[in-house]
């Protein structure tokens, strides 16, 4: 850590387990009283996180409430990469909605849709592949999964058979840059109710997709504030095929996470299972598209 640049202006330096990253997170404090997040991780991933860093330079200058980025560059004799940002004061929007009543809900949600369009603005120059190949080339190997060691639910064929009979769906979607991790768990509120948006790490398909796939974190647990969100998201009520597209990666997003909790979140997999049935009871069984 030593060969970081500025590492003489550190002050005070306390490391903080917030988050499902692997990447090791500190609280600097620097001689001149600014309070910044330094991020670690393996020198294996430098090409990703030099990529995340760029991603973030973009994200500023379209105006995204978020950590500036500062510095960029390798540490611990070249055996580690670091990011350096801004810290956001605040806390979580997870753990203030409950507190909030469902007016403010709903437009804590609409920033954040509003927020998430500015995202998806963000100029990109990939030239990749159709999104229906990208996606099902990721989604088939975890379905995959699911039958062979997955745990299973009742109403766990439905969401097979829809997710199988639907896939013409994402043909010739359109595709823009993601934040990748979008929830509320990802959303700082500063005391004055400013909405910042944190954890800009690579998820999904290196957070290049289609515009509506990243609404699969949209917060089911507080529906004015996941109707907030795509209100604000369209600037009013969105088209028709929204709900069905929403339907399908909900649902392809809950019974592919199963696996994963499995083995490396078993305390989280009840909530996954659960979430499965919710999906089923929003959508009746899958057999309409707007949430009920």
């Amino acid at each position: 850590m030593r060969d970081i640049k500025g590492y003489n202006t550190f002050l005070k330096i306390q490391q903080t387990n917030k988050g499902m990253s692997s990447d090791k997170k500190y609280c600097i404090e620097t001689t001149g009283g600014r309070r910044l997040l330094l991020r670690i991780s393996d020198i294996s991933g430098y090409e990703r996180k030099h990529a995340e860093f760029e991603i973030m330079k973009k994200a500023v200058m379209l105006g995204i409430p978020m950590p500036q980025p500062i510095d960029f560059g390798t540490c611990d004799s070249g055996k580690s990469v670091y990011t350096l940002l801004t810290w956001i004061d605040g806390k979580e929007v997870g753990a203030v909605l409950p507190t909030l009543t469902e007016s403010e809900q709903y437009s804590l949600g609409v920033k954040s849709g509003e927020i998430l369009l500015k995202i998806h603005a963000i100029p990109v120059t990939e030239n990749v592949d159709d999104w229906a190949t990208r996606y099902f080339s990721v989604i088939d190997e975890r379905l995959v999964a699911f039958r062979s060691e997955g745990v299973s639910f009742d109403g766990d064929a439905t969401i097979l058979d829809f997710i199988e009979s639907n896939r013409c769906l994402l043909k010739n979607r359109p595709q823009c840059r993601h934040h990748g991790d979008y929830h509320e768990g990802n959303m700082i509120i500063s005391e004055s109710g400013e909405l910042s948006i944190i954890d800009w790490h690579t998820v999904d398909f290196d957070n290049y997709g289609d515009p509506w796939y990243e609404f699969n974190r949209i917060g089911t647990a507080f529906p004015a504030f996941a109707s907030g969100q795509i209100d604000g998201y369209f600037h009013g009520k969105p088209p028709k095929e929204f709900w069905t597209l929403l339907a399908y990666y909900l649902a392809a997003s809950a019974i592919t996470s199963i696996v994963w909790a499995k083995y490396f979140a078993p305390k989280r997999l009840n909530a996954i299972l659960q979430l499965n049935v919710d999906v089923l009871h929003w959508f009746d069984n899958m057999k309409k598209p707007v949430p009920m």
